[in-house]
């Protein structure tokens, strides 16, 4: 499995080849330096530790600072995050040039935050009529409760705090790979403002995606051929009808 962190740049489109247009996202993919390695045996469970965006020694604090010279690394970086499993060791760097172009991943970060809301914009309610003596209402929630149970259901959709939440997208896929300068192009939009830390994880591979559009090429090269046989012997029936047959008299 590969992984990286990212920060958000900004949307982009990208003309492919046919000449569509590709709304995609950019994102700044690395470098990481893996700074643990954290086993079963000493810390209960497998994952590895990565590092990413460099900040000067003077904002780091300072148990971060032993941790990274523990590691071996000259530089101070502002985020940790941890992954599961992939053979790698500490010092070990990870750049954009690990993806390769048409890869599927899933993308994380937090979405944009919104402030306090009310229920048209928070959960698309209608409000209510413009007209027929409403007064004061028109985006008001209406009735939030019965005679019973006599309180407010959990989970009942109010005004509140909108925003701001960790999202996961999923399939999205790779468009365009820019190891010189750590740039990925992903297709789709992708939560979180310009800046926004982003949790890449790849979960098809190119051998896994080359193999799946070559089983449904051949699955649509099957279908077309069938129905082009079954077209054409239902012409050669309609060129060449049956006789009906003969009443014995």
């Amino acid at each position: 499995m590969k992984f990286i962190l990212a920060k958000k740049i900004g949307m982009s489109q990208i003309f492919r080849e046919d000449g569509k247009v590709t709304p995609v996202t950019l994102v700044e993919a690395g470098p990481c330096s893996v700074t643990q390695i954290k086993t079963k045996e000493k810390d209960g469970y497998d994952a590895v530790q990565i590092a990413f965006d460099n900040i000067k020694e003077k904002n780091t604090p300072k148990p971060q600072q032993g941790h990274f010279k523990k590691a071996g690394l000259k530089k101070n970086y502002r985020y940790l995050k941890e992954f599961q499993g992939q053979d790698l060791k500490v010092g070990d760097l990870i750049k954009a040039s690990l993806f390769n172009q048409g890869e599927i991943v899933e993308v994380s970060g937090i979405s944009k935050g919104k402030g306090f809301q009310g229920v048209v914009k928070r959960h698309g309610f209608a409000g209510f009529p413009a007209s027929h003596g409403t007064k004061h209402g028109l985006r008001a929630p209406g009735s939030i409760g019965s005679a019973f149970p006599e309180r407010v259901v959990k989970g009942r959709k109010m005004a509140g705090r909108m925003g701001n939440d960790r999202v996961t997208l999923k399939n999205l896929e790779v468009v365009q790979v820019d190891g010189e300068n750590n740039l990925l192009a992903i297709k789709g939009a992708i939560p979180g403002r310009k800046g926004t830390l982003l949790e890449i994880v790849v979960t098809k591979e190119i051998e896994a995606v080359q193999e799946e559009k070559g089983e449904k090429l051949v699955a649509d090269l099957e279908r077309q051929e069938k129905e082009a046989q079954e077209n054409k012997s239902q012409k050669k029936k309609e060129e060449n009808p049956k006789e009906e047959p003969k009443e014995n008299k």
